[in-house]
């Protein structure tokens, strides 16, 4: 009998697997690609990948800053292309061992619900028969191409995150829709390389659920940079490689891209998992769960993008590990309030915990404090000429640290010291308590939690 069947070998379920191998547990998992999952495969590791290259890339061009020049640097697309597909490779790979060394079978191919027997879930796959005590659902998500018309029409040159990576040649302009993180991502990768960006957004500001001035801040930068923002503006139509859309004035415009990049949002994905055979409660397309990602039918977990829930690769990864946890005999239950997000453009932006304008909505009592990066001499010392903001949030009458956020490299490493100052509710006498390394990026949150004292 298997105790733990996972479907989906993506950050949740891979490491649900791995956990729950290592403590004992008899794991089979389900994947009909390749393991890693989108992160792994499509999203995460791709991404930065490019994204390093082109940093790489940016630094070369502006070495003279630093005392380094660097003329006629040039770049390999289908080199950096190539990179990338080894690095992928090498991770896949090592996500393989890791379940062999904790004695987790691999099952390759499209599983399938089946629903209860005598003998416990029942799952096909393969051609083959298994039966599981539990059943973990992390089958993830996917892009979401909305019924725009002339999507169909326009073929190839429509792309998601997906087609996008995998580029033969660098398009000249590229049109994306949607300035979410992923679309602001690759906003950076190609706008480092030169190809013409444009960007339409239908909501009034860029990455819309981080912080307003971190993003506006963000969004000053990559214009200045060349990339075309047009906010607060409703895509009616594709003509080809024509997006075509409506201000918030009401006047139709346009804009062309020998690419059109669709990135509006994710769905989970479960059409044909067989969940109706166990009677799942759904919620607006996705796996409905409790803080300890319990399904409504008994012994039966659902973990990262197929709850449509915070829809972050760290996220999997932690909400999988809540449900071995439990099952192991150590309580446990997810808390969302601690969860980074990080976007990694150039300057990289990173975030945690309640934003000014959520606190704001929530009625909560607050104190915000914020300094330039350049309050940090490592900052100014690797950033020349760089623009960057910490702002820490506060609770006004215990000062408990309920939210920061970042603008400036290399956020995305130090964000985590805030996730740890909110997961343990610290207060700001004791942030100011912690000893810094001197000199880092790092400091800088220090040096923002003092400044409430000024």
């Amino acid at each position: 009998m298997i105790d733990l069947a996972i479907i989906g070998g993506g950050p949740g379920g891979y490491v649900a697997a791995e956990r729950a191998g290592a403590k004992g547990l008899n794991v089979v998992l389900f994947e009909k690609r390749e393991l890693g999952g989108v992160c792994l495969n499509e999203g995460c590791i791709p991404t930065k990948t490019l994204l390093y290259s082109a940093k790489v890339y940016d630094y070369a061009k502006h070495g003279d800053k630093y005392g380094v020049s660097a003329p006629g640097a040039t770049f390999d697309f289908g080199k950096i292309v190539e990179r990338k597909n080894k690095v992928v490779k090498k991770l896949v790979g090592g996500v393989g061992s890791a379940m062999k060394a904790n004695k987790v079978r691999v099952v390759r191919g499209e599983a399938k619900v089946k629903g209860r027997s005598q003998n416990g879930i029942e799952i096909e796959c393969a051609g083959e028969t298994f039966y599981a005590v539990n059943l973990l659902l992390c089958t993830g998500s996917e892009a979401f191409v909305p019924p725009i018309p002339g999507v169909k029409e326009a073929g190839d040159i429509i792309v998601t995150n997906r087609e996008i990576l995998d580029l033969k040649e660098q398009p000249k302009s590229l049109v994306i829709i949607g300035g979410g993180v992923i679309g602001m991502e690759f906003a950076s990768f190609f706008n480092s390389l030169g190809t013409e960006v444009t960007v339409v957004e239908m909501l009034p500001k860029i990455l819309g659920g981080l912080d307003g001035e971190i993003s506006a801040m963000l969004q000053d930068i990559y214009a200045k940079k060349g990339i075309k923002f047009n906010l607060n503006c409703k895509v009616t139509e594709i003509r080809g490689n024509e997006v075509v859309y409506v201000d918030k004035d009401g006047q139709t415009l346009s804009a062309k891209g020998d690419k059109i990049l669709m990135s509006v949002g994710r769905r989970a994905v479960t059409a044909g998992l067989g969940l109706e055979n166990l009677g799942i409660e759904m919620n607006r397309g996705a796996v409905k769960v409790d803080d300890k990602m319990r399904t409504n039918a008994p012994n039966v977990f659902a973990a990262g993008d197929i709850t449509g829930f915070s829809m972050l690769a760290h996220t999997a990864s932690r909400e999988g590990e809540v449900v071995v946890n439990n099952l192991t005999g150590r309580a446990d239950r997810m808390r969302y309030n601690a969860i980074p997000g990080v976007v990694y453009t150039n300057p990289e932006v990173a975030g945690v915990g309640l934003t000014e304008e959520q606190a704001k909505a929530e009625g909560i009592e607050c104190k915000i404090a914020k300094l330039p990066m350049a309050y940090a001499g490592r900052f100014v010392a690797e950033n020349e000429g760089g623009a960057g903001l910490c702002k820490v949030i506060v609770g006004a009458k215990y000062g408990e640290v309920l939210g920061v956020h970042m603008l400036g490299n290399p956020c995305s490493e130090i964000i985590y010291g805030a996730c740890m100052a909110i997961e343990q509710e610290m207060t700001l006498k004791e942030m100011q308590e912690v000893v810094f390394p001197h000199p880092t990026v790092s400091e800088i949150f220090k040096e923002t939690v003092f400044s409430f004292n000024e």
